[in-house]
């Protein structure tokens, strides 16, 4: 196997006996067999398109396969396995309606023509001589691109997912998908039309994420500020880790009347915002402090706990006896649940022990997203305007467990008391349970969300940049960004897409890009590298 997909990776290289996040090498064979008969169907797809041959059903597959590959999403090879299978049927179902359409029944040898093995053994051994080394490019610098838009497309599809689900779709996105994989298989495309591409993701990423934005806020309702306690109190408990607000939704109803309370963990915190999901009276708080991918809470926790989406990574026996898994996520032996009847779920919470005393050992506050915030824009401005605030620091992005990260809560705890943070993401763990204090009555700290909500964090700054009268480039803005996996990846092609510069990217450079790529980087977006907080603030605020 080789995978160097995430920030985590082996050594910064890549990692080749096994993954980091626990994925074992049958599962890495299969999930790069998986991504290769997507770029089979994507060629047929293309070709359907040339025949006005447009059916939703296969994008909609596709981002859904492309989404279960991303970092610590599915572990089950059994469930990839059948998405392999998919492929290759919605594939040959679309070559018969080109040929009845007067099309080409033609097709390059490959992925567009992939027999997939009859059994687990067979499938394997055939992903292990297609994985991303495998990708045809005349240089490493090609090579390189192909893999971010890869990577790239792995991010967005995660978000047309989660958009899908609340009924948002554009078929634009899934055209751009489809292009760009069966792309990865092309010989005929330059170093600079990759570099388009992989704008061009960045572009797409924006789509989707505005889709999903628009699927939350419209089914929800605007987040607004609210306290969220960080602790338990006694009775029945079920914890909800990951980011679908659906499948909350679903067991928040599915739980009312049953003296069991709701508690999120890692990105689900910022859902206690939503005025939608904030009426349930027994959506309490937030349990543990830790990042989404942290587990060391969760033996402690006496009830049963639901996984939305990537959040953890293979899990321990102390209690995986108390773990369901929902939406793309899965591993071997941990029940799924595929149609939101969460009676699994809570028929193991009424068994257990639950909480047997109340404990809150703080509180934070969440749901400062574009319109809490541009609602007192008046105020922010003022405060500029009169010197009150002098830089806006966006602190964003993923966590993890490797060393270094302590950087951003180190930045943080160093920004001036006249600047004003603004997060989202689960990076915020490093620091969201911190006192920042105010400005004239604007909080220091805000917190717009999930990385799905990275949308509200853009326009904020678009909204500014217009209030101002100049580009997101002249505001005191800086962008300080963690990454760890695919989401990340194309948000940041999102922000490079807007022409957004100075980006501070850490803790580490992703290992895919090759030193010519972050030349061009740098050169077009003058993007860097991390340093230490102290030569970095002293950086941007000279």
């Amino acid at each position: 196997m080789f995978c160097y997909q995430c920030e985590q990776t082996f050594k910064g290289t890549g990692c080749t006996i096994q993954g980091v996040c626990g994925k074992q090498p049958d599962v890495a064979a299969l999930q790069d067999l998986l991504i290769y008969s997507l770029m089979g169907l994507s060629q047929v797809a293309l070709a359907a398109r040339k025949k006005n041959i447009i059916e939703e059903k296969i994008g909609v597959f596709t981002v859904q396969a492309a989404f279960s590959t991303l970092t610590n999403v599915e572990f089950d090879p059994e469930r990839i396995f059948k998405l392999i299978n998919e492929a290759v049927s919605l594939r040959e179902t679309l070559k018969v309606k080109i040929k009845d359409s007067g099309g080409s029944a033609d097709y390059p040898e490959g992925a567009a023509t992939l027999n997939p093995g009859k059994n687990l053994e067979e499938m394997v051994k055939q992903g292990e001589s297609v994985g991303i080394k495998t990708y045809p490019a005349g240089n490493p610098d090609i090579l390189s691109l192909k893999h971010t838009v890869l990577y790239g497309i792995k991010g967005v599809s995660a978000y047309a997912d989660h958009a899908y689900i609340l009924g948002k779709t554009d078929d634009s996105v899934f055209e751009y998908v489809h292009r760009a994989l069966a792309s990865i298989l092309s010989t005929d495309l330059s170093l600079e039309e990759w570099l388009a591409l992989s704008l061009e993701c960045g572009k797409t990423a924006l789509k989707t994420m505005e889709l999903l934005d628009a699927g939350n806020t419209e089914t929800y309702g605007h987040p607004v500020p609210t306290k969220v306690p960080l602790g338990y109190k006694k009775g029945k408990a079920i914890l909800v880790s990951g980011h679908d607000l659906k499948d909350l939704e679903e067991l928040l109803k599915q739980t009312q009347g049953k003296g069991i309370n709701i508690y999120t963990h890692g990105e689900m915190l910022s859902t206690h915002g939503y005025p939608e999901l904030k009426k349930y009276k027994h959506f309490y708080g937030q349990f543990g402090t830790a990042w989404q991918l942290q587990i060391k809470d969760f033996p402690k926790f006496p009830g049963a706990i639901l996984m939305t989406t990537n959040c953890i990574q293979r899990p321990q026996k102390t209690y995986q006896d108390n773990l369901f898994t929902s939406g793309m996520v899965g591993w071997p032996g941990i029940p799924h649940i595929s149609d939101h009847n969460f009676k699994s779920v809570i028929d193991r919470a009424l068994a257990l022990p639950g909480f047997t005393e109340d404990k809150i050992t703080g509180e934070t506050t969440v749901g400062f997203a574009r319109n809490s915030v541009l609602s007192v824009a008046d105020k922010v401005i003022d405060a500029v305007k009169k010197g009150d605030i002098k830089h806006f620091f966006l602190v964003a992005g993923c966590d993890g467990a490797k060393p270094g990260r302590n950087y951003y809560t180190e930045f943080v705890e160093k920004v001036p008391k006249d600047c004003v943070v603004l997060t989202c993401a689960c990076g915020k763990y490093r620091f969201f349970d911190k006192d920042f204090g105010d400005i004239n009555g604007i909080p220091r700290y805000l917190d717009a969300g999930q990385c799905n909500d990275s949308y509200s964090s853009i326009q904020i700054a678009a909204a500014l940049a217009k209030a101002f009268n100049v580009g997101v480039n002249e505001l005191p803005l800086s962008l300080i960004i963690s990454w760890y996996e695919q989401k990340a990846v194309c948000v940041l092609l999102a922000l490079l897409h807007l022409g957004i510069k100075d980006i501070r990217l850490g803790p580490s450079l992703p290992a895919f890009i090759t030193p010519n790529i972050l030349d061009t980087l740098v050169k077009l977006f003058d993007i860097k590298p991390i340093s230490t907080p102290d030569e970095d603030l002293a950086a941007i605020l000279k």
